[in-house]
């Protein structure tokens, strides 16, 4: 315990010292206004559709039940780093270029250090609006990586930066401190990363300057595996089991070959140990929902929980069993797209649910907004929710369409334990179901809409494979009706699909197909995208 209380006055020696600069940088900039603090709980992996929110029951009755819920809240890309890579630049990743997790993939390299991370909006929160800014926990797979500048890169934007080292884990870690390295153990007391992040955000909370509003992003650990709960919790849901929903362990014939390729029925091994990673999932968010409680109350005890928004969601959600696919989050139906969002603050009225249609690309434009810093001087290509929180706009003239768009990853060798399945797909499990492949590359229209609940989706593969849901008849995506849809529909859906996977910045607001606002006329399809319009003809006749 010495050790834990060393390194604790350490980080608030180095965090007043951080506030003191801060206090004299911004003397004079605080008038009678005091301009709202932000703070974003950002979980790992947490899904909205196969119950995800059921052990977080605090965090519902703090944040969700005092604002607002948000039923239709969408990543723009189904895997952590390029979802995260959209929520700090409100981009979507045509246009950030993170591809998946890894260095090559762009995944906090040098290049997106270079490109990127002085226009995320933490960097514009800092540097334009005047607000303290704290981050606390995972932010990019590869952050710390030796070839990207190790733990000593500590991103701009940040006036105090406590980052974890690579992927989520829950002991035996490395943070990086303000650009120095921090080693923890395996006891639970000091180590268990969720609680450290807690304790940390209490620190900056009670010892950041008064004078000046703040952001805080903590980033936490859980539902991701290694799914280690804390001891308390660790005999927690030992009943529970995967929800079987009608997509549980069936088989997706109509669907891409990947997903076809999935054994149904699964083995029972297969399903055991999916049940046993669900339940471990839930025990890991118990401690996110005392982090949740903690923060709400040290902030209520400070007198500034009423001139605060508090966000909650996660980077991406996830699957256990459907459509035969044991675990994963890289695919394009609702479990692995669709994400909790709820939020309260100031002019937010409680037990409020909204089905406005909003993004992962959203959250830094609305949280600029929130801070009075004008987007449309940003190149964010998503759109401020704020109006909507206030009951300001309805649902006429809001957007109906958003974009999501993921690139498979692959082996250029045969997985040596399936070696019938060939080169060119990864994550595969023992019974060789592999849950990523390079022609798992696809992009996706998710469009929510007074007359539609639709998605349309189609793949950058030989096939030019499409998959179009009826959200409204068919909410567990089981039927695809890509050849029974209306032919104007499906041309009109792809000239979409185009329009917003070239989009940037505001082009990526312009009116979706049904919005009244639409336009359509077939003379200005894409020319080079032609060769997948007579393909998608040709499929569907």
């Amino acid at each position: 315990m010495a050790s834990n209380r060393f390194l604790r006055s350490t980080f608030l020696r180095r965090l007043l010292i951080c506030v003191t600069l801060w206090s004299h940088l911004s003397s004079g900039a605080s008038g009678s206004y005091r301009r709202p603090n932000v703070v974003l709980i950002l979980t790992d992996d947490l899904d909205v559709a196969i119950g995800g929110l059921n052990p977080l029951s605090k965090t519902k009755k703090l944040i969700g039940d005092a604002g607002i819920s948000f039923t239709n809240a969408f990543v723009a890309s189904p895997l952590c780093c390029p979802s995260r890579a959209s929520i700090l630049t409100g981009k979507y990743p045509h246009n950030h270029h993170v591809i998946n997790n890894t260095l090559e993939g762009n995944c906090s390299s040098t290049a997106w250090q270079k490109s990127e991370e002085d226009h995320t909006f933490p960097a514009l929160l800092r540097s334009y609006a005047g607000y303290q800014t704290f981050f606390a926990g995972k932010y990019l797979n590869q952050y710390g990586h030796a070839e990207a500048g190790g733990v000593e890169h500590v991103p701009p934007g940040w006036s105090y930066w406590v980052g974890l080292e690579k992927n989520s884990k829950y002991y035996n870690y490395t943070l990086s401190v303000n650009g120095k390295a921090q080693k923890h153990g395996a006891e639970y007391s000091k180590d268990y990363l969720t609680d450290v992040l807690a304790n940390m955000s209490l620190d900056f909370l009670q010892y950041k300057s008064s004078y000046q509003p703040f952001f805080m992003m903590v980033s936490t650990p859980a539902p991701h595996s290694p799914w280690t709960a804390a001891p308390q919790y660790q005999d927690r849901y030992n009943s529970t089991k995967a929800p079987r929903d009608p997509n549980f362990n069936v088989h997706g014939k109509d669907k891409h070959w990947l997903i076809r390729q999935a054994k149904t029925p699964m083995t029972n091994s297969s399903v055991q140990f999916l049940d046993d990673a669900f339940r471990k999932r839930w025990r890991t968010l118990l401690s996110v929902d005392d982090l949740v409680e903690k923060l709400v109350k040290r902030l209520e005890v400070r007198g500034e929980l009423d001139n605060t928004y508090i966000f909650f969601t996660s980077d991406n959600g996830y699957h256990t069993g459907q459509f035969s696919l044991p675990m994963d989050k890289r695919q394009l139906y609702e479990f692995d797209i669709r994400v909790p969002l709820m939020v309260r603050g100031p002019n937010i009225k409680p037990n409020q649910t909204s089905k406005m249609l909003v993004a992962n690309v959203d959250l830094g434009p609305t949280i600029l907004d929130i801070a009075g810093y004008n987007v449309n001087k940003t190149q964010m290509d998503g759109m401020s929710f704020l109006p909507v929180m206030e009951g300001k706009v309805n649902a006429s003239s809001w957007r109906t369409d958003i974009l999501v768009e993921y690139e498979g990853e692959g082996s250029n060798v045969s997985d040596p334990a399936c070696p019938l399945l060939g080169p060119g797909v990864s994550e595969c499990f023992p019974d060789c179901v592999c849950e990523d492949s390079y022609n798992n590359t696809y992009a996706c229209v998710r469009t929510v809409a007074s007359s539609a609940n639709l998605q349309y989706c189609e793949f950058d593969d030989n096939e030019v494979f499409v998959e179009v849901y009826n959200m409204t008849a068919d909410p567990f995506q089981l039927s695809n009706i890509a050849k029974t849809i209306d032919q104007e529909i499906l041309e009109k859906m792809n000239h979409r699909l185009m329009m917003l996977q070239s989009c940037s910045g505001q082009s990526c607001r312009t009116p979706g197909v049904y919005d009244s606002r639409y336009r359509f006329d077939p003379r200005q399809m894409f020319t080079s995208h032609s060769w997948r319009l007579s393909k998608l003809r040709q499929k569907m006749k």
